[in-house]
Formats: C-alpha cells, sequence, structure tokens
C-alpha cells in the first residue's frame, strides 16, 4: 500500500508527548505510524497505525521501518521521542544505569535514524525531530545522567543537520520543560544510594513531583511538534511551552553568576 499523504513516523506513542503528538499528526492530515514496546497493550487511537518496537535493538528498529516503508510506500516525518529518565545524584548511579539510558536515549535515536535517512535521502526530502529538553541545555542536579543524554542528543543532531540539508532533509530539536505525563514516577531511582545525598535527593524529588503536576500539558509539546514538521522554513530548536521559552533566553543571556545561582535556587540547593 502506497499513500499520497505525508507519512509519520513516531517512536513511543502509546503515552504522554508521543501519544498526543500522534494525534496532532493526524489531525494535521499525515498518515501515523507509532510505535510502542508492546503494541498489543496500547489503546487504540483514531488513524494511528502501532508496530511493536525496541530501540535499543538494531533488528527490531530495521524491521519495523522496512514494514512502515512497504505499507505506506515513505516516511516524510521522523519523530524520535521514545525515552527514559534516571534521577539521583551522579555518584548514585552505577555505569550500567547510565548505559542502559545512553542506550534508549542516544543510542536508540541513533538506530532510527540510520534507518530512516537512506529512504529520506532517496526522496530528497524528509525531517528528523529529535525530543530534545531543557535539561539539553540547562544543567540538571540529580538527573546528570539524563541531562547528558539530552546534551549528547543537541550535539548530534545540530551536527546532522549539517551533514542532510544538501539532501532535503533537516534534523530538528524540540525541547519541552516540564511536562504533565507519568515522566518523574516512571524513571528508576539510584541503585547505589548514598546517605550524603539522600536529603537533597528527596528534596529534588518533591520539587520534581510538584513541577512535573503542574507543568504543560502533552498537547502543548505536540503543537510544537507539528509546527516543526511542517513549517516551509523550520528553525532548528524548538522551545516548546512558556517556561521552556523563558529558561532558553536566561541561559543565552544571564551572566554566569546569575545563572549559576538560578540553578541553585531552582534546585533548592544549599550554598
Amino acid at each position: 500500500m502506497s499513500t499520497h499523504r505525508p507519512v509519520a513516523l513516531v517512536t513511543g506513542a502509546s503515552s504522554g508527548i508521543g501519544k498526543a503528538t500522534a494525534l496532532a499528526l493526524v489531525e494535521a492530515g499525515f498518515d501515523v505510524v507509532g510505535t510502542s514496546r508492546d503494541a498489543s497493550h496500547v489503546t487504540p487511537l483514531g488513524g494511528v497505525t502501532f508496530f511493536d518496537l525496541d530501540v535499543t535493538s538494531d533488528k527490531s528498529v530495521t524491521s519495523v521501518v522496512d514494514q512502515v516503508v512497504e505499507r505506506f510506500g515513505r516516511i516524510d516525518v521522523l519523530v524520535n521521542n521514545a525515552g527514559m529518565g534516571l534521577m539521583g545524584a551522579a555518584e548514585e548511579n552505577s555505569v550500567a544505569q547510565a548505559q542502559v539510558v545512553f542506550d534508549v536515549n542516544v543510542f536508540g535515536v541513533m538506530r532510527v535514524v540510520k534507518a530512516v535517512l537512506p529512504h529520506m535521502r532517496a526522496r530528497g526530502r524528509g525531517r528528523i525531530i529529535n525530543l530534545s529538553s531543557v535539561v539539553g541545555f540547562l544543567p540538571s542536579p540529580y538527573m546528570a545522567i539524563y541531562s547528558a543524554s539530552k546534551h549528547a542528543i543537541e550535539g548530534y543532531s545540530e551536527s546532522l543537520d549539517h551533514e542532510i540539508r544538501e539532501h532535503g532533509v533537516r534534523a530538528l530539536l524540540v525541547q519541552p520543560a516540564y511536562t504533565s505525563t507519568g515522566f518523574e514516577a516512571n524513571s528508576p531511582r539510584p541503585d547505589t544510594p548514598l546517605e550524603v545525598y539522600a536529603d537533597q535527593r528527596h528534596a529534588f524529588d518533591r520539587m520534581m513531583e510538584t513541577a512535573i503536576k503542574d507543568g504543560d500539558d502533552p498537547a502543548v509539546v505536540a503543537k510544537v511538534i507539528v509546527a516543526a514538521a511542517t513549517d516551509p522554513k523550520p528553525k532548528l530548536r524548538y522551545t516548546a511551552g512558556p517556561t521552556a521559552g523563558r529558561a532558553a533566553t536566561l541561559r543565552r543571556l544571564a551572566p554566569a553568576g546569575i545563572f549559576d545561582k538560578q540553578i541553585r535556587k531552582l534546585n533548592q540547593l544549599a550554598g
């Protein structure tokens, strides 16, 4: 089967930002393929075709991309949304925990890009939209590993965009702030907790719980992703929501000393 409608592939589309994005792209006129690690447990979404996908498996990624191209004839937009968090002080997170996060958040993105990009290049057009975060350009105490993974996505995406632009393909970044999803509750805790960090870690956890609860609706982020997918002249980076916009301005304009103090105040850090 082929289609004359644009086709979008959205990873991690079973809930949260991914689910909202899949539905928003359907509304915008796309045929949408969503992925989940176990699509059999996904509540059906109108207009979205689901496939099982494990972004940590080369075989799974290649198989799904081939199936999408065979069924729809094209992939116009890739939204790399699948990801995971990790809480705790850097010293409390084992290297093994960090490797799991990077395998999903960084190498998972790279796997899907490598599978999709040849199809986009062959057609001379396409958009790759990678979900970053405000912690891709801000420090995040007690989420150092997660923040590092998003910093990696920032560098990878900007470099990739320069490589593929001449082939009619763009790599773009969307940077949400706190979003009302299950992120905080679903993020693993440190596997080697240390008493010296316990009080501050608990304070951070409480702050995050409140921030996520009061965060932007996933539809806010989805609207920005649709803009990145459809803008005639796309930007490299899109902040999503007012908090993300303010954070980007602070990072860009604030003197280093003031910026440092604001980060410590925001995260309720002593000293």
